[in-house]
């Protein structure tokens, strides 16, 4: 089965990577030297490993293969299941960060903070092997931001999937559509929640931590603020063909874009889709986007199941933006940066949302101040 897993990640990309160069790798020489190592991995552990580091050589952050275990968890993430309530960011090997820790789940009951490093469950690296178990005793070892280890021991219990969209209407003037990821049916979520916002209410779509996902949905979510047939940006596959996107009609039932004001939320986190989405709004010049510096990661994907049941994850096309901009290894600069830390974030704050209603409540006082200017007045007389 070793063999089977590592020769079908090896011959797929050898012969389906966006980039029949892969990017000058000795994709030969990377057989000759990984797969002996595969064959004699005792685990999915091992085989994995090995398999991800093959894929490293090729530097690119879509380019990934998930184990059975992994793949069950990402397949089973908008259902309710067994969980520890933590958002994991990868560091390196065996070192997690705790992005995120969710409001009455057993991590946020036994004390689990964001910022912490998880180095260990049950005196074990944190793997592509590991399932989370309802009711079984789990402990954690972790690193504090001030280098001391706290081991917590908690209880996975099932929970209810978190939305992958969400609404907050909290804030005076403005409403915050959440979208956590580009997966199926954003288009006519989207449509119908702006079809119940006032003309005059700002909108804000908070892109932060979006991995991306589905192109189509990314297409929808545009149509809801650019008109139909724009270009918004080019794909260019295996052969070096280009092909033009244009904005499809879709946005749920609307006529026609919005006209409200728009600000996007963006972070170091947000990838793929949730970089192409950005960089079209901004180069329309439709949207302000806020926040940090976007991931760089924007080459189109698609999954081929593994003989185990694991999954490979490889680039099959190239993006540039309608404004000639490949945003690969660049990744979207906000117009206005601002970053969230830890304490902010342990805290309740959120200055980047802070500093999008600020910016749109400039931008529509200038707005006023010139429509009430003497040139104006005397021009509408």
């Amino acid at each position: 089965m070793n063999a089977r897993v590592f020769d079908a990640v090896w011959d797929t990309v050898r012969r389906r990577y966006y980039d029949p160069r892969l990017h000058g790798v000795d994709w030969r020489a990377a057989r000759t030297t990984y797969r002996p190592q595969a064959l004699a991995a005792l685990d999915d552990r091992a085989l994995y490993r090995t398999i991800g580091v093959m894929l490293d050589l090729l530097d690119d952050d879509h380019a990934g293969a998930a184990s059975p275990a992994q793949a069950r968890r990402q397949d089973a993430a908008r259902t309710r299941r067994a969980i520890m309530g933590v958002v994991l960011a990868r560091i390196d090997a065996d070192n997690w960060r705790i992005e995120d820790v969710r409001d009455g789940s057993p991590a946020a009951e036994a004390g689990v903070q964001i910022g912490w490093v998880l180095q260990s469950v049950d005196g074990e690296a944190w793997g592509v092997d590991f399932d989370v178990e309802e009711g079984r005793q789990t402990l954690l070892a972790f690193r504090d931001e001030t280098g001391q280890t706290r081991e917590v021991t908690l209880v996975p219990r099932v929970m209810d999937p978190l939305p992958a969209f969400s609404v907050d209407a909290s804030r005076p003037g403005a409403v915050v559509l959440r979208v956590e990821g580009f997966e199926a049916g954003l288009g006519r979520w989207l449509g119908e929640r702006l079809a119940e916002i006032p003309a005059e209410t700002d909108v804000i779509l908070d892109l932060r931590g979006n991995a991306g996902g589905l192109l189509l949905e990314a297409d929808a979510a545009l149509s809801c603020f650019l008109p139909a047939r724009q270009p918004w940006a080019t794909r260019i596959a295996r052969g070096g063909r280009p092909l033009t996107l244009t904005i499809m009609p879709g946005c749920g039932d609307l006529d026609g874009p919005v006209p409200n004001d728009v600000a996007l939320l963006v972070d170091g986190a947000s990838r793929s889709a949730a970089e192409l989405t950005p960089a079209a709004l901004q180069e329309a010049g439709r949207a302000l986007v806020v926040g940090e510096h976007t991931a760089g990661a924007v080459l189109i994907s698609q999954d081929t199941v593994l003989p185990d049941g694991g999954r490979l994850t490889l680039s099959r096309a190239d993006y540039v933006t309608s404004g000639g901009v490949r945003l690969e290894k660049r990744g979207v600069t906000p117009d206005i940066v601002v970053a969230r830390t830890v304490e902010d974030r342990r805290m309740g704050r959120d200055p980047v949302l802070d500093a999008a209603i600020e910016a749109l409540n400039r931008q529509e006082m200038a707005r006023t101040s010139a429509s009430a200017s003497p040139v104006a007045q005397a021009e509408g007389l």
